[in-house]
């Protein structure tokens, strides 16, 4: 396993993070907790230090899963989690709030599910533009200063956002969607990141399960299934012509994978680290075998060349 510190801060992650989205239940379909559990051990086995989920990850219950799955290993691991939004009941729609108030009532709720009394990372799930980023930020100085955080950051922030925060507090990361269908962080989030000095958190890498290899034109996804919308952040990934046309682009990254020894989804996961400026590509695991899978992803850092082939390719 490969290690980098989230830009020039002193926070070091593995390469690849386990994505704790899919086992909050109720927006990935079914799963197995002792199965997911066991992967969560597998992946620590394994070299992966950093666990990402969030309060809205099955409305707390991905916290506490985490949190019982980490308990007596917690000082083994970079742990982050996401607050600012609210939901009036599980599997309500969510709003966002990241006044002062709600991102402390939060972050207690989440350090208790994670059974935990403090995170490596806090991150501003979603911007709040009701209020100037001053406010959150102000409070996550406060955190760090009490110990409830050690560094924060934010996610789907653009560079304007980001600068404004900044102005605040030095927040390190921005979690964002990229992946071999995704490329619009290359514009300007991650040039923005890179002259600042600031680690990009790659959710997605997976191309949220299109690159695993295992969809068909025949795929169905269950009634709490996000992906049941068949559009992947204003992406139509699952929907129609698109669909299949993105399949036919999967069989042709499936014969490079091949040609290379390697699983669709480790081609996909390598192409993503290989970006210098990302610090972790995250992916979601819910058996121990996607997580022997997945670090062996780490193995090959593509050349720019190679990085490229595999872009032409979903571009054509």
């Amino acid at each position: 396993m490969d290690y980098r510190t989230f830009g020039d801060s002193d926070l070091k992650t593995s390469v690849i993070g386990f994505g704790g989205w899919p086992m909050g239940r109720g927006h990935y379909g079914s799963f197995d907790e002792d199965e997911v559990v066991r992967a969560i051990h597998a992946a620590i086995d394994n070299g992966i230090t950093l666990f990402d989920t969030a309060a809205v990850y099955g409305w707390g219950e991905g916290e506490k899963l985490l949190g019982k799955a980490l308990k007596g290993k917690r000082d083994q691991v970079v742990l982050v989690s996401k607050g600012g939004l609210t939901w009036d009941e599980p599997g309500a729609g969510s709003g966002r709030n990241s006044s002062k108030e709600h991102l402390t009532n939060g972050l207690e709720e989440s350090l208790q599910n994670l059974q935990t009394d403090y995170l490596d990372l806090y991150l501003i799930h979603w911007p709040d533009e009701s209020r100037p980023y001053s406010e959150p930020m102000q409070a996550f100085a406060d955190f760090q200063s009490q110990g409830k955080i050690r560094q924060g950051g934010v996610s789907n922030f653009t560079p304007a956002m980001m600068q404004e925060s900044r102005e605040t507090f030095k927040i390190v990361t921005n979690q964002v969607g990229y992946h071999l269908f995704d490329f619009r962080p290359e514009a300007e989030i991650m040039p923005f990141c890179r002259e600042n000095g600031m680690g990009i958190m790659a959710y997605g890498s997976l191309a949220h399960g299109l690159l695993t290899g295992s969809m068909s034109p025949d795929t169905k996804f269950e009634d709490d299934d996000w992906r049941r919308s068949l559009m992947a952040f204003g992406q139509p990934l699952f929907k129609g012509d698109t669909f299949l046309a993105n399949l036919r682009k999967v069989d042709a990254l499936k014969e490079i994978a091949a040609s290379r020894d390697m699983s669709i989804a480790q081609l996909a996961l390598s192409w993503v680290i290989s970006e210098p400026v990302v610090s972790v590509g995250l992916v979601g695991a819910r058996t121990p075998a996607e997580i022997e899978e997945n670090v062996t992803a780490a193995n090959w850092i593509m050349t720019d060349s190679e990085r490229e082939e595999l872009r032409a390719v979903v571009t054509a």
